[in-house]
């Protein structure tokens, strides 16, 4: 019996949980993603007939296409259940085009979870395919098409052949660049900073810090002043207890992830990149297997998502999970309902387990280590954010004596609230730190002092992260673009990963300095926010497509122009590298590659002898003792440690040694570096230096 419905999804792991949903009734097939898009061969817009985009059938698609006509052919409804989000719903138009479906029928239907109870009502109600939406994924789609096809192809005659340019990972380069110009333009200021132990009677020692003078704050910028306060103090006289304020405090839980909040806590908690968040959210959205009578179920709502809008449903249900897991005192008595965040792309539910009663040790035979991670996080986020409010006591007690004051802060948590189940990596978890019983009018006795020398320290290099966070509070892209747009910059070798940050390359430097000239529009960061929000007036049918368009493209034009005559041709030259060719003579050079700087020789390409570029870190090698230990990079570009012997010495480190030995059981001390921090660790586990900022 062939099936009456046919629905076309977009990838074949979700036509396999749907079709398991709707019965014998429906067959569901997969359009493996875009099936039209614009040429590659060729701009591909018609600028005399309103930017028409000349979409083309996607080359290697022509099997696919023709299966979905076969199976349209046998269906008495065809349905299109692509992704509910503008690329989404630009897939079902194609699609619809593809089948010479009429795009104002009723057979779009669309859904933020793959649950059974979900697809089965969405497909009571199906809408029309959304022009608005359509066409602000065209106008997206046109705008980074004329960006990229006007500006690469001058960096390919001007600069060096496989080059590209695109509105926001120029952006994304440009940020970048700026923050390793601050770096670069720093300098360090000195300032000390003055601890200090005190005891009250019989009970226990307590810290506190140098506050100031008179009871008003007074900086150290020297030793010279710390001596002066110390000077002033008396160590045999008591410091008097002046001030005791208590207050209670609460801390309350983040919200459910959005796309981009998902991105950032998934690099700082877990140390994945964006690309492979969006990677694993997808499947645990498409669909895992549960086994049993469960069979394949979505486990977790859309994942490209600007809102944090929770439904009602999910926020019942994880009610009644709180009370009876934890007791009502955890479950939030108000509802708060998430605030959809300005231009945010539709009104979609925020990133949340499709059941809170799937927990993540209930799913523990079933996901992957990644998957569950992921899962974990996501979990946990949301299922805090339903929850009540951290009660933490806290208490600032004020010591006097003479002019010099100092301060000492207590805190002890009261009610634990949503803490008892996540903490943001953005919210540290704070530690009780209990005072003894201080009032005013008791006297302390200082026991020790403890001057230190800081020295301010340059603004750190972005990480996926920090850039995520700050592509997106600049209104540059959507959280759904910023997978590939970070890991175009990398490909394109404009910016390499330097103990997981980003550090411009010379390459990318050169671009960046060439855009900024030419094309001040493309890296300007308030004009293509602007761009953004009129996509985002398109979407809701304020505006005009061709009209944003055309308001974009008339000055591009110009800039094109200009720079087609103003760039002259850049010559990346080879630097001689000061030694021959050990294979036929001829002088070797430092050549630009995609990793960086390597050594080639000069008669290549006669002549393919390449070496790489080793760094040496100043320290001997603690295998042999011989050699130096040197930085190399893997096949995957990551940087590894190794002695310069090689292969006579085979001493290979992950971590980059430090040159000296552990204390305790004499290893070598390695650098870790983790969240903009560094730490001297033995890799025994047996000894550990004081971290530091990187």
């Amino acid at each position: 019996m062939t099936a009456k419905n046919l629905v076309i999804v977009e990838s074949p792991a979700k036509a396999k949980t749907i079709e398991k949903y709707l019965g014998r009734n429906y067959k569901v097939v997969a359009s493996l993603g875009h099936i039209r898009d614009l040429p590659k061969s060729q701009m591909g817009i018609d600028f005399d007939n309103n930017y028409a985009p000349k979409y083309i059938s996607i080359r290697g698609k022509g099997d696919v296409i023709k299966d979905l006509k076969k199976a349209a052919k046998k269906a008495d409804h065809i349905y299109l259940a692509a992704d509910p989000d503008r690329e989404g719903e630009a897939i079902a138009w194609h699609v619809s085009h593809i089948l010479d479906l009429d795009p104002t029928d009723k057979n779009r239907v669309v859904f933020n979870e793959i649950t059974k109870d979900t697809v089965k009502n969405a497909f009571k109600s199906p809408r029309s395919i959304d022009m608005n939406l359509v066409d602000a994924q065209q106008a997206r789609r046109v705008l980074d098409r004329i960006v990229g096809y006007s500006i690469s192809p001058l960096l390919w005659s001007k600069v060096k052949k496989g080059l590209s340019a695109g509105r926001v990972q120029s952006i994304a380069l440009k940020l970048i660049i700026d923050r390793e110009n601050e770096i670069r333009a720093f300098k360090p200021e000195e300032y000390w900073s003055l601890d200090a132990e005190f005891k009250k009677g019989t009970s226990a020692k307590f810290a506190a810090s140098f506050y100031g003078l008179n009871g008003k704050k007074t900086a150290l910028p020297n030793n010279d002043k710390v001596q002066e306060i110390l000077r002033g103090i008396d160590k045999k006289k008591p410091f008097a207890i002046t001030n005791v304020v208590k207050k209670e405090r609460k801390r309350f839980p983040a919200p459910p992830f959005t796309t981009s909040s998902m991105q950032q806590e998934a690099n700082r908690k877990l140390g994945f990149p964006t690309r492979k968040t969006m990677m694993l959210a997808q499947q645990l959205y498409e669909g895992i297997n549960l086994g049993g009578k469960l069979g394949t179920v979505g486990l977790i709502t859309y994942m490209r998502t600007d809102s944090t809008r929770v439904s009602s449903v999910a926020k019942t249900e994880t009610s009644k999970f709180l009370h009876e897991e934890y007791g009502e005192a955890y479950a939030a008595v108000k509802i708060r309902q998430g605030k959809l965040q300005e231009g945010a792309q539709d009104a979609h539910e925020a990133i949340r387990p499709s059941s809170t009663y799937r927990t993540p040790q209930s799913l523990e035979k079933v996901l992957d280590r990644d998957q569950m991670r992921l899962y974990r996080l996501i979990w946990s986020r949301f299922v805090a954010s339903e929850m009540t409010p951290a009660v933490i006591d806290t208490v600032q007690v004020t010591l006097q004596q003479n002019e010099a004051t100092f301060r000492a802060n207590g805190s002890q948590t009261k009610f634990a609230g949503f803490t008892k189940l996540y903490v943001s990596s953005r919210d540290e978890e704070s530690k009780d730190n209990l005072l003894p019983d201080l009032q005013v009018g008791d006297q302390a006795k200082l026991i020790k002092t403890d001057p230190a020398q800081h020295f301010t320290q340059p603004p750190a290099r972005y990480s996926e992260a920090n850039l995520v966070k700050a592509l997106e509070e600049n209104g540059v892209g959507r959280p759904s673009t910023y997978a590939p747009t970070i890991a175009t910059i990398e490909k394109r070798y404009y910016v390499k990963l330097t103990a997981k940050r980003f550090e411009p390359t010379e390459l990318g430097e050169i671009v960046n300095k060439l855009i900024v000239e030419f094309f001040p529009d493309i890296v300007d960061i308030k004009f293509t926010a602007n761009v953004e929000s009129e996509l985002d007036s398109i979407e809701t049918g304020k505006t005009n497509w061709v009209k944003v368009i055309d308001g974009f493209y008339q000055p591009f034009k110009q800039e094109v122009a200009t720079a087609e005559k103003g760039i002259e041709k850049i010559q990346i030259k080879d630097e001689p590298a000061g030694f021959n060719c050990d294979i036929c003579g001829a002088p070797m050079v430092i050549k630009l590659g995609r990793f960086g700087k390597f050594y080639a020789c000069s008669r290549f390409p006669d002549c393919r002898n390449t070496k790489a570029i080793v760094k040496e870190i100043g320290v001997i090698c603690p295998k042999c003792g011989k050699g130096q230990v040197v930085e190399r990079k893997s096949k995957r570009n990551r940087t590894f440690y190794g002695c310069s012997r090689y292969p006579d010495c085979d001493f290979v480190s992950w971590d980059k040694p430090v040159g000296r030995n552990c204390p305790k059981c004499g290893h070598f001390l390695v650098e870790k570096r983790s969240r903009g921090k560094v730490q001297v660790v033995c890799p025994n586990g047996d000894y550990k230096e004081e971290t530091v900022k990187a």
